[in-house]
């Protein structure tokens, strides 16, 4: 989420890419949920470069938008004359998934009847995008951050066959559970349990999305190290949750509810050997969601057919679960790995 506390994190300021991005809106008409359910869905999208150009998808974090990743620390290190991902040679999308942005979600009107989405649900509406609007049947690369890291997983096997290389960061192919999952859990019992939440009908934000999210912010993200270098003595520490507290909610109560709950069944686990893309994994070693002391992510990597992985050193400079927002700290790892790619 794009708590006040990633903002700390990511120091976002100024213009980040020199291309001009282009924004755009299709229309799934009658989208079916795996649910069953289905629905007139918006699915919103902002496109940097020309369409001849390989395609490179690049996926947003829990309650982000696709413009939110052209940022200077994300987009201004990546998309730019002579950056990996330059928009001159790569035709790159960066879609809103749906229940964010520009992207139909519960605020626009159903509230908690909105149908109850997950990640296979964001990817096949994505992959509609690609196919049906935007004429792309094949994908050079797919990337993404946190929950975009998660969707290049579920991307990577839920369409084997559609990209070359897939680059998910800050994530674990592996099920939500432990401290990520019982964090979200109890932020959305939180804002439930808020008489002025009033079961999804209130008039105005209740103040536990607040609350909630700033705990969520500093149990999940920020960086043992980076918070000591930042918050190291009472008084900054005061000062930065009350500055947290004193900012405008960020964000709808129910959207941010569908938004933590989509995670509940994510597993890319029992299907790894499925994928056929290239894998670089990119996470940092302070990570608080995805900890490094599990050995997942090193697990995994021998069961993939093409697989590798780097862990940004943790440091007073690294963020935790929002290191990777700040591309510096891996770019020349993922230009590297690119050039390989290239040689395939």
């Amino acid at each position: 989420m794009r708590f006040a506390i990633m903002a700390l994190a990511l120091c976002v300021a100024g213009p980040a890419v020199a291309a001009e991005p282009l924004q755009g809106d299709f229309l799934l008409k009658e989208f079916r949920f795996h649910t069953g359910e289905t629905l007139d869905l918006n699915q919103h999208y902002t496109t940097l470069g020309d369409s001849k150009n390989p395609a490179v998808l690049v996926l947003h974090g829990t309650n982000g938008t696709g413009p939110g990743l052209l940022n200077a620390s994300f987009g201004g290190q990546l998309f730019g004359a002579g950056q990996p991902l330059d928009a001159a040679k790569y035709y790159i999308i960066l879609p809103d998934t749906i229940g964010t942005g520009k992207s139909s979600k519960p605020s626009d009107s159903l509230r908690m009847k909105f149908p109850r989405y997950n990640y296979a649900d964001m990817v096949a509406a994505q992959h509609r995008l690609l196919l049906e609007h935007l004429h792309v049947r094949h994908l050079r690369l797919v990337t993404g951050n946190s929950m975009g890291g998660m969707l290049t997983w579920t991307w990577a096997e839920q369409y084997p066959d559609f990209m070359d290389g897939v680059v998910p960061l800050a994530s674990l192919p592996s099920p939500m559970a432990a401290r990520n999952w019982m964090l979200r859990k109890m932020v959305i019992e939180t804002i439930k349990a808020d008489p002025a939440w009033n079961g999804g009908n209130y008039t105005q934000e209740p103040s536990s999305v607040k609350y909630a999210s700033s705990f969520f912010g500093i149990a999940t993200s920020g960086g043992t190290l980076g918070w000591q270098a930042r918050a190291g003595s009472h008084a900054e520490a005061d000062k930065i949750v009350e500055g947290m507290l004193a900012a405008a909610i960020n964000g709808d109560a129910n959207d941010i509810i569908y938004q933590f709950d989509a995670a509940r069944d994510y597993d890319p686990a029992p299907k790894l050997e499925a994928i056929q893309a290239s894998v670089l994994a990119i996470n940092s070693a302070d990570d608080e969601r995805n900890p490094v002391e599990t050995n997942i992510l090193q697990d995994s990597m021998r069961r993939l057919k093409n697989g590798q992985y780097y862990l940004i050193p943790a440091s007073a400079q690294t963020r935790g679960h929002g290191t990777t927002g700040n591309a510096a700290l891996w770019k020349m790892q993922l230009a590297t790995w690119l050039r390989k790619l290239s040689l395939r």
